[in-house]
This record gives C-alpha cells, sequence and structure tokens, in this order.
C-alpha cells in the first residue's frame, strides 16, 4: 500500500520513517518533506501544498491513508476535505482540533468537563488584562490563544514580565492573529510530561511516555521554543499516574469531545503538569504528535505502527497494544544560527551519520542544494538514540551530535537532566 504523511519537520519524518517499517507499505509520501525524507529509503517528497492539490494526490495515487503531522492543516480542515471526498485520513476534524487551535476554547473545553487545569482569564484588550495582572499578580503565564508554532506563551515569573508580554500580544501585535486573544493562567509548579494517545473517537491507545524541554539554554534557561530535545520514557509518569491520567483528562476528554458533538479521531496530545504529591493539572491539549517527542518515542516502538492508526480509523483500538523496545530513547535537537528569534538558512550540513540500530538523525529544518544538505529552518535536525538508561541514550546521542556540523549550529548539553537528577536513571 502507498501512504501519505503531511508536514515538513522532525517529527513527519519519524512518522513517515515508522510507517514505511511496515512489510504492507510500499511508499510513504511526504508532503512537503525536507531532505532527509526525501534521502530516506521508502520515502518520496511531493511538492503539493495546498489541501485540493493533496486530495487530488491521494486520490490519484490510491493513497490507503493519510496521516496530518502538524497542527495547521488540520485548522485548516484538511481532514473535512478528505473525508468529504471519501478518502481515509487520521486526524481531528476542523471543529475538533479547536481544542489546540484555540487556549481558550481548550479552557472552556476542560473547565466544561471536569479536567483539572489552571485558573485562568481570557481578555482581547490590554487595558483589562494589565488591571487582572495588578489584582492577581504573579507568576503567571501568559498565553497567546491561537496557533503560535510553540511559541506563544511567556512564564511571567514577575509583574513587570507579565505585563510586557500582553502588550507585547495585544499592543504591539508581534504574534499576529494568534495573539490578538490571550489567555492569562495560573502559574503551576512541579515537573512536566507529554502523554500523548492515538484516539478512535471512543478508545485510547496511549503511546509512550515521554518529556521535553521548551528553554533554549541549558538548566532550561532562555526563551521558549517549539522544543529542544526530549526523551522517552518519562520516569514521572509512574503506572500509577499513567492510570490517573487516562482516567482524569483522556478519557473525559474524549467522553466530552463526543458529548459536544465532535467526536475525536487521531492523536491526542497533553501536556501535564505533575506535583510532587501526584496531582496533575492539564497545561494544553495539542492534536498531534509532539516534536521533538515523536522522534525518540517512535524510536521504541516496536509494534507496527500502520496497524496501529488502521485501528484507529476502524474504531477498534481497544482490540489491539502497542510494543516498546525497553530502553530509553532521547533525541537532542540541533538549532540554526539565530534560533528562535531569527534562524539563518543556507548554512551547509556536514557529518551526517548513517542510520544505525540504535541510533537516527531526523531532519526537520533542511533542503537539498545539489549535493549538499542545507539549513531551511529553525530546529534543523534531531539526532535521536536508544540506550539502557538514560545515561546511555544521552552518550549515545551526544556523541552523534558532535559529529555534525554547521555554522552557528546551537543546541544543549543537557537533555534528560530531569530523568537524571536525583538518582534517576
Amino acid at each position: 500500500m502507498k501512504l501519505l504523511v503531511i508536514g515538513s519537520g522532525g517529527r513527519e519524518h519519524a512518522l513517515a520513517w515508522k510507517l514505511a517499517q511496515s512489510p504492507r507499505v510500499s511508499r510513504v509520501f511526504v508532503a512537503p518533506g525536507n531532505a532527509g525524507t526525501a534521502r530516506e529509503d521508502g520515502l518520496a517528497n511531493v511538492a503539493h501544498a495546498a489541501i485540493p492539490e493533496l486530495v487530488e494526490f491521494a486520490r490519484k495515487e490510491a493513497v490507503a491513508f493519510t496521516v496530518v503531522g502538524p497542527e495547521a492543516p488540520l485548522a485548516e480542515g484538511v481532514v473535512d476535505a478528505f473525508q468529504a471526498a471519501g478518502l481515509r485520513i487520521f486526524g481531528p476534524t476542523r471543529a475538533a482540533a479547536q481544542l489546540e487551535c484555540s487556549k481558550e476554547f481548550a479552557k472552556r473545553f476542560e473547565t466544561r468537563h471536569g479536567i483539572p487545569t489552571a485558573a485562568y482569564a481570557a481578555f482581547s484588550e490590554a487595558a483589562p488584562a494589565h488591571d487582572y495582572l495588578d489584582q492577581h499578580g504573579a507568576p503567571v503565564v501568559i498565553k497567546a490563544d491561537g496557533l503560535a508554532a510553540g511559541k506563544g506563551v511567556v512564564v511571567a515569573l514577575d509583574a513587570s514580565q507579565a505585563h510586557a508580554a500582553v502588550d507585547m500580544m495585544l499592543t504591539e501585535r508581534k504574534m499576529g492573529a494568534a495573539g490578538s486573544r490571550v489567555v492569562i493562567e495560573q502559574y503551576l509548579d512541579g515537573e512536566e510530561a507529554s502523554f500523548i494517545v492515538l484516539s478512535d473517537g471512543r478508545h485510547a491507545l496511549a503511546l509512550a511516555t515521554s518529556q521535553d524541554h521548551k528553554r533554549l539554554l541549558d538548566g532550561d534557561r532562555g526563551p521558549n521554543t517549539g522544543g529542544m530535545g526530549a526523551y522517552s520514557p518519562a520516569p514521572v509518569v509512574t503506572p500509577g499516574i499513567h492510570a490517573k491520567i487516562m482516567r482524569e483528562v483522556i478519557q473525559p476528554a474524549l467522553a466530552g469531545m463526543d458529548k459536544d458533538g465532535t467526536p475525536y479521531v487521531g492523536f491526542l496530545y497533553a501536556g501535564l503538569m505533575i506535583t510532587r504529591d501526584g496531582q496533575l493539572k492539564v497545561l494544553e491539549f495539542n492534536c498531534r504528535m509532539g516534536d521533538p517527542e515523536t522522534q525518540p518515542t517512535l524510536l521504541r516502538l516496536k509494534s507496527d505502527f500502520v496497524t496501529l492508526i488502521e485501528h484507529a480509523l476502524a474504531g477498534s483500538l481497544d482490540q489491539v497494544e502497542a510494543e516498546w523496545d525497553t530502553r530509553v530513547a532521547l533525541g537532542v535537537v540541533l538549532a540554526a544560527h539565530g534560533y528562535p528569534d531569527a534562524p539563518r538558512k543556507g548554512d551547509v550540513i556536514r557529518g551526517l551519520p548513517e542510520p544505525e540500530e540504535d541510533s537516527h538523525v531526523f531532519h526537520a529544518g533542511t533542503a537539498l542544494n545539489g549535493k549538499d544538505i542545507i539549513t531551511n529552518g529553525g530546529r534543523v535536525l534531531t539526532v535521536t538514540a536508544l540506550g539502557l538508561n538514560v545515561r546511555a541514550a544521552q552518550r549515545r546521542a551526544y556523541e552523534i551530535a558532535e559529529r555534525i556540523r554547521f555554522e552557528g549550529m546551537q543546541f544543549r548539553r543537557d537533555i534528560g537532566h530531569r530523568a537524571t537528577a536525583g538518582g534517576r536513571r
């Protein structure tokens, strides 16, 4: 069979790579893909970008099903368009994708269906937002209501930072339409984890847990980014916490979407804050797999990914389980000069290794320029490796990362530090 993956990042490279491993798959098309998907065995890039072109391509090539990687096509209604054309596609409809596309929609949904989350208020004008901050103080979290490519969140530790964030979004309009409305949230303290499931509308199949690192610099300092690295599994998600997440977050979310008339089919990502006493609250819902969490997570997946998605599309996820490599997987993002504010493009990448059984370098912001692979975005590569424990996976990933070179390359050197703190391995 032939499959289609929509997107161009590291997440999409990993999705296509894993789907292509199924013995039933002859080719995985990636639209538009990157230099990595162009060179990966079993994959082929497709230049089409507009939804009608993608629909026509899938019909012409007799694509068995399509998997949507990023959030933007979901917000544009790609799933609705494919379904209207009678084509199978894995992802939520435009209405269901509001769970990610609007922070305020998500907060109202969580409150309505009893899903634990932080207290909040929403504003479209700066003056009342400033008044709210004067009344409630800091620390607080300021979020752009719309899609902002993972960069629409400001954790304001003091009042001046909070007021500046409100002005940046609502007065200066630096986040564009995404920041035309903001959500101000209660600050939560604890450890974050990424909990991602496959949903068929009624049933959920949990994928391996993971944890990412949002800040640019070591020690979780610097500006927020789309993610500088991740590892799987996340030790903070114990078996008891896992059951609690399914019971208090995932199952109520799926039941709530169904009750609201928008059954949810696709990847559902719950970004969670877990306190030391085991309480949890939802920081955000995403309507797709995370990036860079996908890369280490899928490196550990031993099951046929095609089979899992087929069950999700058929509404029979309760009849299948996923098998995981017991080793830890860890991914280190190599970012371009100037990332996240003004990433530079066009730098030649050297030293890329061949894939091995315990490692794979997934491409994101890359392009082909003749025989050269060049940088073409902020997050360029995710060097991902397996190890018997976190430290072993760290050593392997950083050993590979040190051999890759491009001008201005930057990366964190402490990915996985939370898992190794306090004796964790």
